[in-house]
């Protein structure tokens, strides 16, 4: 089955394509010329399926949206939704550099953290379907690491004593949230 993912974000699909190299999907991506829906919803399930439908009226084909970003406990679950443009330039490198000046002065104690992701997964005529997943940790006082993208780089996982940028690709599908989601998505439509 041919599925668009609701997204431009390369980092993204090539995650969704890793996760599905097992699976009966044939992935495409939204063109870069296609206009993006506003995100209005007031949580990633609502986000996701604004993406999913605006995906699906644009292309015709069965959507998968994504809505994800990073919850930071002593930060009231900040940036959350906001997470892609927390910063007012956007960009991961200028998000990052925010959220790490925000809590320059928080003890390691209260750098708890997680990153969230809500899969919408919506065909022609159907309900839609939703998963979610989770990834916990901490943010870092510093970046490290080069792989992966957005919040990776400040994201610390303390059980691996590591940073997920940090991490192969393949050992960050294995315990990402977009991953989570993903099984239990995938669990859903079997």
């Amino acid at each position: 089955m041919k599925v668009v993912i609701a997204t431009k974000n390369q980092g993204k699909l090539k995650e969704f394509l890793y996760l599905a190299q097992e699976s009966n999907y044939e992935f495409t991506m939204l063109s870069e010329s296609t206009s993006s829906p506003d995100e209005t919803g007031n949580n990633f399930y609502e986000n996701a399926l604004i993406k999913a439908k605006h995906a699906l009226d644009v292309t015709g084909l069965t959507a998968l949206a994504d809505d994800s970003g990073l919850e930071v406990d002593c930060l009231n679950g900040q940036p959350g939704i906001f997470s892609s443009r927390f910063s007012s330039e956007g960009t991961d490198e200028a998000n990052n550099k925010k959220l790490l000046n925000i809590m320059k002065e928080t003890k390691e104690e209260d750098r708890t953290a997680r990153f969230r992701c809500c899969l919408v997964f919506l065909e022609q005529n159907k309900d839609p379907l939703s998963a979610e997943g989770t990834l916990e940790g901490r943010i870092a006082i510093a970046e490290s690491g080069s792989h992966g993208f957005g919040y990776d780089p400040i994201f610390f996982i303390p059980h691996l004593n590591s940073h997920l940028a940090e991490l192969t690709k393949e050992e960050k599908n294995k315990i990402s949230h977009r991953s989570a989601a993903w099984k239990k998505l995938m669990m859903k439509l079997a």
